[in-house]
């Protein structure tokens, strides 16, 4: 029988590919993404072959959309002896807790929009290493019940608390906007709290990002082993 981990050691497993028109650079990817590292056992081989294969996911993507239009930008910018565009995608991760047996990060999209923007992209993973398996955000709180509203709840003080001080933005509409693009995927777990957050766009224009909310867990009631130790393995945050 495999022995209970507590916490997962990690290097950067990187990748890098560059498409081209007519010889001339037109779009980079760069990955940089978890590898487990130490003693391996069915769960790191799991947690190695999902990063691999999201590796891949994102490459496939960047050939079949982003370098499409890369190519464009680059023919148009040759009619019209333009400097020539160079775009960039980047997908890379940061781990934001790693003990009590969970391992929680994000991964995250960099890349280039149609309009000349940067678009984020993000996902969040929480592990349950002594399972080998991903965890859902309901498995957190008592009961299964009642977690959802509470969340929304919380989000929406904190938003208001935010307009209130003027030092965030939100889009007309946001309480709506809250329960219609709310999605019990994106979550991680932080020393200070379950995190769960909303796409690009969704509730508050582009220039506030990404909309993360962090709950404190004693205001929540989530059963996972509250801790202020730094996480053991971490990646820039993009």
């Amino acid at each position: 029988m495999e022995a209970v981990t507590s916490g997962l050691n990690t290097e950067i497993f990187s990748a890098e590919r560059e498409w081209t028109v007519e010889g001339l650079p037109v779009l980079t990817a760069q990955v940089s993404l978890p590898e487990p590292v130490g003693s391996e056992n069915r769960t790191t081989r799991r947690i190695r072959r999902y990063y691999r294969a999201q590796c891949r996911a994102f490459l496939r993507y960047c050939d079949r959309w982003l370098f499409p239009m890369a190519a464009r930008a680059c023919r148009e910018a040759l009619a019209d002896s333009r400097p020539l565009p160079q775009l960039q995608a980047e997908l890379s991760f940061r781990v934001t807790y790693n003990e009590g047996g969970f391992w929680s990060l994000y991964t995250q999209i960099r890349e280039p929009a149609a309009d000349g923007h940067i678009l984020l992209r993000r996902w969040g993973d929480t592990w349950d290493l002594r399972r080998g398996y991903p965890v859902s955000l309901p498995s957190f709180f008592p009961h299964r019940r009642g977690w959802k509203r509470r969340l929304l709840t919380l989000a929406a003080q904190e938003i208001q608390r935010q307009e209130t001080a003027g030092y965030a933005r939100y889009l007309d509409g946001w309480r709506r906007r809250l329960r219609q693009q709310f999605n019990p995927m994106r979550f991680y777990l932080t020393p200070e709290g379950l995190a769960f957050f909303y796409p690009m766009y969704a509730i508050a224009p582009a220039a506030e990002g990404i909309p993360v909310f962090t709950v404190p867990y004693e205001a929540v009631g989530p059963y996972v082993p509250v801790s202020k130790a730094e996480p053991s393995s971490s990646a820039p945050q993009t």
